[in-house]
């Protein structure tokens, strides 16, 4: 995966993805679902995440409580050293990493704490989710920051 290579071209696209992405939000809100989904699936049969861990190196994910309890308790530490060794509070009041790249990301892309991840890594890229047209914001970002996720828009505009 060449993520400068990716990085120009997210960047090349952008004002096109955020206006076909907005776009999006006055169509019939279950084509567009069906239509990610389908595009999801085909995109990730041919995209290896490992390959990539972009997502991991450059930003966070929201941390919840029950996310910081199942994270500590698999580190056994106490979710209190958790925070304070690993988190910080961010502008919008959440719980995020204090730094990028994620610490639990090892250097073949494999997360340390993987089968206990936040439910935000859990659920990243959010492509295969129920009503895309109200997350059409999140998908034009994750365009900048996921391979597949730009794949996926660029195929849906094909369409």
């Amino acid at each position: 995966m060449n993520l400068e290579k990716f990085n120009k071209e997210a960047k090349r696209k952008s004002v096109e993805n955020k206006t076909f992405l907005q776009k999006l939000k006055n169509k019939d809100p279950r084509k567009v679902d069906d239509t990610f989904h389908q595009l999801h699936e085909e995109v990730f049969e041919e995209i290896d995440c490992l390959t990539c861990a972009n997502c991991c190196k450059t930003t966070s994910p929201i941390f919840y409580q029950t996310d910081i309890e199942r994270v500590a308790k698999s580190l056994r530490i106490k979710p209190g050293d958790f925070i304070e060794k690993y988190l910080r509070i961010d502008e919008d009041k959440d719980y995020v990493l204090k730094s990028s790249p994620c610490p639990f990301l090892d250097a073949e892309n494999y997360c340390s704490v993987y089968n206990d991840r936040p439910k935000a890594c859990r659920e990243y890229p959010h492509t295969n989710r129920k009503k895309m047209v109200q997350i059409t914001d999140l998908t034009y970002k994750n365009t900048l920051v996921c391979p597949a996720v730009l794949e996926i828009v660029e195929r849906f505009k094909k369409k």
